[in-house]
Order: C-alpha cells, then sequence, then structure tokens
C-alpha cells in the first residue's frame, strides 16, 4: 500500500468545556481527494484548521510527508487553504490576485509571470487577468480563489465549504472544475462539506464525522450502500426506516416483522443482530417500485405524488400506518397511480 502522504493520530481539541474533535485517526493517500463530512458543530472544519496550523491540537500527532507538523508555522506549511468567503483582495486584478503569495515568497518576476499564466489556463479564465473581483461572477470569484490556492504549488489543498455561496447548477458544474483540476495536478485535496452530494460527487472517500468523532471512513458507494451505523444510514441519503423485531436469521439475511405489521426479509449486514431482538430496517426509496412480485411485498394506499424531475418520489400509506417512498419506476412513466388507489409495492 502507498505510504499515507497525511496521518492523524488520535487528535484531540477542546475549546472550554466542548470537545470539538475527540480522537480523531485517519490515513490520507498521496492525491487523494478526501471529503470531511457532517452535520454543523461536528468538529470538521476544527480539524482542517489544525492541519493549516491555525489552531493546536490538545492531543495527538498530524503528520505530514513522515514529519509532525505540530510546531511549524501556518504560512510555513506546504499547505494552503481556500476558505468560503474566498477573501480576495477588492483593488487587485485577477493576475494580482493570483500572484500576491508568490510577490510575498520573493519569486523572481519572470517566473511569477509564467506562473500565473500557467494558473490562468488550469482555471479557464484566459481573458479575465486585467479584471477586478467585482467585475467577476460567483462562479470565477471562486475560480480565481482556486488559481490563487495552487499558485504556490502546495503539497495540499484544504477546501472549507468552498462552494457554499453557489447556487446550484453553477455549485455542480464548479464540482466537476475542481475535480478536473484536482485529476489533473495529482494533488491532495482535503474538502470539508455538509452537503452529502457535493461529498459523494468528488470524493475518493468520505470521513463522517459526528460529535467530534470520525464514525466512518469509506469509498461514496460503500458509505452509501453498508453504512455502519443508523445514525450514518439516516444521515447519508434518503431512507425508509422501520422499527421491528427480527424473526430469524439465515445465510447474512434477517427476517424483520415490521411494528404495526407486516414482513420483509434484509440484509443483516455487519449488524450484530439476535432473533426475537429489536431491529431498525432501512430501505433506499429507489429500490423500491410500485407492483408486486419481488421478495418482500406489502400494501399501500397512494397519499400523493411528488413529481422533482429525475428524483421524483410517490408516497404510500402502508396498512401497517408507516408512510413510504417509492423512488423507482416514476423515472421511464410506467407507473400510472393517483392518491388513494391502493397499491402493493416491492423491493428485493
Amino acid at each position: 500500500p502507498q505510504t499515507p502522504i497525511l496521518q492523524f493520530e488520535q487528535v484531540s481539541k477542546r475549546f472550554g468545556a466542548t470537545v470539538a474533535v475527540d480522537g480523531v485517526s485517519v490515513d490520507i493517500a498521496p492525491g487523494e481527494f478526501f471529503a470531511l463530512l457532517g452535520p454543523s458543530g461536528c468538529g470538521k472544519t476544527t480539524l482542517l484548521r489544525m492541519l493549516a496550523g491555525f489552531e493546536t491540537p490538545d492531543q495527538g500527532t498530524i503528520t505530514l510527508d513522515g514529519h509532525d507538523i505540530a510546531q511549524v508555522m501556518p504560512h510555513q506549511r506546504p499547505i494552503n487553504m481556500m476558505f468560503q468567503n474566498y477573501a480576495l483582495f477588492p483593488h487587485l486584478t485577477v493576475e494580482g490576485n493570483i500572484a500576491f503569495g508568490l510577490k510575498r515568497a520573493g519569486m523572481p518576476k519572470d517566473e511569477i509571470a509564467e506562473r500565473v499564466a500557467e494558473m490562468v489556463a488550469l482555471v479557464r479564465l484566459e481573458g479575465m487577468e486585467k479584471r477586478r473581483p467585482d467585475q467577476l461572477s460567483g462562479g470565477q470569484r471562486q475560480r480565481v480563489a482556486l488559481a490563487r490556492s495552487l499558485a504556490r504549488r502546495p503539497r495540499m489543498l484544504l477546501l472549507d465549504e468552498p462552494l457554499a455561496a453557489l447556487d446550484k447548477k453553477l455549485r455542480e458544474s464548479t464540482q466537476a472544475e475542481l475535480l478536473d483540476v484536482q485529476r489533473r495536478l495529482g494533488m491532495t485535496f482535503i474538502i470539508v462539506t455538509h452537503d452529502q452530494e457535493e461529498a459523494m460527487t468528488v470524493a475518493d472517500r468520505i470521513g463522517v464525522m459526528d460529535k467530534g468523532k470520525l464514525v466512518q471512513v469509506a469509498p461514496p458507494r460503500q458509505l452509501y450502500e453498508a453504512p455502519n451505523s443508523r445514525w450514518i444510514a439516516g444521515f447519508v441519503g434518503d431512507s425508509n426506516r422501520w422499527p421491528g423485531r427480527a424473526l430469524s436469521l439465515a445465510d447474512g439475511k434477517v427476517r424483520v416483522a415490521i411494528d404495526g405489521g407486516g414482513e420483509a426479509i434484509a440484509f443483516a449486514g455487519d449488524a450484530r443482530i439476535a432473533a426475537g431482538g429489536p431491529v431498525e430496517l432501512f430501505v433506499r426509496p429507489e429500490v423500491i417500485s410500485i407492483g408486486a412480485g419481488s421478495e418482500n411485498t406489502l400494501q399501500g394506499t397512494v397519499e400523493s405524488l411528488l413529481f422533482n424531475g429525475a428524483s421524483s418520489r410517490i408516497l404510500v400509506r402502508m396498512a401497517n400506518g408507516h408512510l413510504v417512498e417509492v423512488g423507482q419506476a416514476v423515472m421511464d412513466g410506467s407507473v400510472k397511480v393517483a392518491p388513494g388507489e391502493t397499491v402493493g409495492i416491492g423491493w428485493s
């Protein structure tokens, strides 16, 4: 396996009585796009700020390229951080903003001009070099901030909620650009976000944080399909969740009696389940379709249709009282149902 470029070992940080980061350990590989995902106040930005040198850990070590960086001043770390508000200098042009750090580092003029041109091309801002930030769109300002962060060729780029200020459409195109830049440079990027779709889109691996702890680190697909706790199952993606009781276990599958009536068969995953014990069943809306014929079928009444383009949903009220979100077969228009209609729903 590759030698990690970065290692957090048992890192903790307190602010007064509040434990912001609680014993976090994780290795990050060279060239990896790693996302820290979690709700507000979970400690992800504090972790990033310790890496950048703006906060000091109370316990544990942060090792970059094999060196403990605890005593290294922020401006001497081969790391750059791109902030949420971009922090561009309003009186400087695009060129001036990108060149700022290079001038401070005492780079020769001709090399600065060359590097700035390279960065302008990297973020596709050719022709905009002489504009000031107030003459740019939000997405363009975002790209200037990215170019400025990359100009000194850091070993690693830290991004703190970098796309929060952009509208949905622009955010999606900028995510694609970020990913493209990261792939072309082969540089390690660490992004902090509370937006799970963003994390799923850009990251090779996601570390989910809750209350200062890193609760699961996995590639996006694994996180979505094999969450390691009910908290993560509820936090990542949409789920129908039904309380019930485990009736029997066989071949890694568990038969569940759903509270209020009805039965279903599900994979137990890594869950430690005892026959007769309480369980919670999670089923993603997109795997459920209208019509019987699967291993699991339940009856219900259509309550409403939520049209939202590709992710349209049908809400079905089950005989047991639970409300179920059905996401499949809405896409192709083959399902013609109306509120009040009795239907079967099924999933494998």
